[in-house]
């Protein structure tokens, strides 16, 4: 079998375990690893050190699955149409998070078409990831022709928009690559004009330590204090220069996206809520959930400054028992949002916190969540 031939059967076989588009690239320099090495040479990565830890990995294939000749992409669309929430009361959650945990969902397909691939090529040797492995997904889907990448640096299909998964398997047999396509953004500046934290700082250049992504879920200390109040009620995640994404006018429902439609406890939950969950109540309910990455700490002090954010005093006694809670991260982010509301029993709930707390992190968050409250219109709660 011919690679043209063999390459079509391998398409055919991701379209038909559920993957929704499927394009190849040929393994050679991609333009994305100079630019990857800069990136991660001014810091912009954060503490997601695992990146530079596994750069030439992720530049060159050949050290995933040695003789790599193709790195193959496969796209899974989440969209759904439904939107996310605005009501300061309630949890504003990325789309892709709605629904079930997509490295498992899409793991069990690329399982699937390897298997495939190995009935068609016996001798084949290869390696499939999801997310968490060393390849340059975007990249390489840039290379197999299923898109551009945007100047928010998401990929862009001009078919469908951008809300889609990826994943990659790669391979040591030649198969018949794809045309890159032209990016299509033009002079838009729609993405980078709406990004609240402005993590955007140049077309194509994302600075992770400003991208409220990254602030609320690969992040796992304090928040900066000069974006908590950008984060506004994001408590996982943000998609604005998505949403504003002129190509995503173009999405369409995929009927290979039934696992990916919303949880009713992960759609627009209200965040009072949220805040009291347990251990065992956050095991449980975020099981086969991607909001169980930010963990329970993380994701009740990003819950605790969109409380904050609110600008409800309702909100202040449930903020008042978070200053009980276990985790430091969530006491310390606590009392930010309890001096942000301000008001009378805000201020006497933090004076006595401040009393009995052992942690110095917190114990500075308090002292400038107490001079916070008194800039904040007092008043009873």
């Amino acid at each position: 079998m011919n690679s043209q031939d063999l390459t079509a059967q391998i398409v055919g076989e991701a379209l038909a375990v559920g993957f929704d588009t499927c394009g190849v690239a040929a393994v050679e320099q991609i333009e994305a690893a100079p630019r990857l090495r800069q990136w991660l040479a001014d810091g912009m990565h954060g503490s997601m050190a695992w990146i530079e830890r596994s750069v030439d990995k992720r530049t060159d294939p050949c050290e995933v699955v040695p003789g790599a000749r193709s790195v193959l992409l496969a796209t899974s669309s989440y969209f759904v149409e439904d939107e996310p929430s605005s009501d300061p009361a309630r949890a504003c959650i990325s789309r892709y998070a709605w629904g079930e945990e997509y490295h498992e969902v899409l793991g069990g397909r690329m399982q699937r078409l390897y298997e495939r691939v190995q009935e068609l090529v016996p001798a084949v040797q290869g390696r499939w990831y999801v997310d968490t492995g060393p390849v340059l997904e975007k990249a390489w889907a840039e290379r197999a022709g299923l898109g551009w990448i945007g100047k928010h640096t998401n990929l862009i299909d001009e078919r469908c928009g951008s809300w889609f998964f990826l994943a990659a398997l790669v391979l040591d047999v030649e198969l018949q690559p794809g045309v890159p396509p032209p990016d299509r953004c033009g002079s838009c500046t729609a993405c980078i004009d709406v990004c609240p934290t402005d993590a955007i700082v140049a077309p194509y250049v994302l600075d992770a330590r400003r991208c409220i992504s990254y602030l609320t879920i690969e992040n796992r200390g304090p928040i900066p204090m000069e974006y908590r109040d950008a984060i506004g009620n994001r408590v996982f995640g943000c998609d604005d220069c998505q949403e504003v994404c002129p190509w995503n006018r173009y999405a369409t429902l995929s009927h290979h996206a039934q696992e990916f439609a919303p949880r009713p406890e992960n759609h627009q939950p209200w965040l009072a809520d949220l805040l009291e969950l347990s251990q065992e109540q956050f095991s449980r309910r975020f099981r086969r959930s991607p909001i169980k990455r930010a963990k329970r700490a993380g994701l009740l002090r990003n819950v605790a400054v969109a409380l904050g954010n609110s600008g409800d005093r309702e909100q202040v006694q449930p903020l008042l028992r978070a200053l009980t809670d276990s985790e430091p991260l969530v006491r310390g982010h606590a009392a930010w949002a309890l001096g942000k509301l301000g008001g009378d029993a805000a201020r006497n709930g933090l004076h006595e916190a401040a009393n009995v707390e052992s942690d110095d992190y917190v114990a500075g968050e308090l002292r400038a969540a107490l001079q916070a409250s008194g800039r904040a219109a007092s008043g009873p709660c």
